[in-house]
């Protein structure tokens, strides 16, 4: 994308598969999100990796939502930060992983599935 211009860059970002950005908008969010407990001076790489990683994730949520109904493309964002900073926290931070957390976190799957097979938008 070397010497493109910015409406070029922008036609190009607007091509792509809205549900495949927001995926990956999700997975930056799930990166901040584990990331920010230990943001600090102390640790300036860390910090920037997490800012780098919120603003990569609301870039695409906002890219998401040009094709994509907001709300959808909100909720969808949202639950997989949700659910893969809690995968993040049981795996990697040794939070506990209990059978009511799992259902709940198994819930937050079935929303997100729902969402994309009735929002109306492909």
């Amino acid at each position: 994308m070397a010497g493109l211009g910015h409406a070029a860059v922008m036609s190009w970002l607007m091509s792509l598969n809205p549900w495949l950005v927001l995926v990956v908008a999700g997975l930056f969010e799930v990166m901040w999100a584990s990331g920010i407990k230990y943001v600090g001076v102390q640790r300036p790489l860390l910090s920037l990796g997490v800012v780098l990683a919120l603003i990569a994730s609301m870039v695409g949520l906002w890219i998401a939502t040009q094709k994509l109904p907001v709300g959808t493309a909100y909720a969808v964002w949202t639950g997989i930060g949700a659910v893969g900073a809690a995968a993040v926290g049981i795996v990697i931070y040794g939070e506990p992983a209990t059978a009511v957390r799992a259902v709940c976190i198994l819930l937050i799957v079935a929303g997100i599935v729902g969402l994309k097979l009735f929002s109306g938008a492909h």
